[in-house]
């Protein structure tokens, strides 16, 4: 019995989607597109300046929602969403192929990548200051 199963859910449940506060939609879109190499998956017109942005990865794996920042208080967590923690993972089956293509693409990386017990990492930041790791997972056998 799965644990789905188990708490009588009919499907798994999963992170779908996460949101991030940006400053601009479009800004956000080019350079999440652009540099790290996400898919515009939605883009839908909400009125009031409002817009529905989603970004994907990948194969898989939790979407990017945009969300322009609005009033004082939420554009003072632009960039700074988690206290200056790393709050957001991007996984790879290839650190080497990504991390040199993010570096070509003018991505900061805050460290040299480095071998931890749990796969490859390096910290990023996005454009607005966001930390990211970057992690290939280690191969479990």
């Amino acid at each position: 019995m799965t644990k789905a199963q188990k708490s009588g859910a009919g499907t798994p449940r999963r992170l779908a989607t996460v949101a991030l506060l940006v400053s601009d939609y479009d800004e956000a879109i080019a350079w999440y597109c652009d540099r790290i190499g996400f898919a515009l998956a939605e883009d839908v017109d909400l009125g009031s300046g409002k817009r529905w942005v989603t970004l994907e990865p990948g194969e898989g794996g939790a979407r990017l929602v945009l969300a322009k920042a609005e009033g004082e208080r939420q554009a003072a967590r632009i960039g700074d969403q988690a206290g200056g923690r790393v709050a957001l993972f991007l996984e790879t089956d290839d650190f080497s192929r990504d991390h040199t293509a993010m570096l070509a693409k003018g991505v900061t990386f805050k460290e040299e990548p480095r071998r931890e017990a749990y796969g490859t990492v390096a910290v990023f930041s996005d454009l607005y200051g966001n930390l990211w790791d970057l992690i290939e997972p280690k191969r479990r056998t």
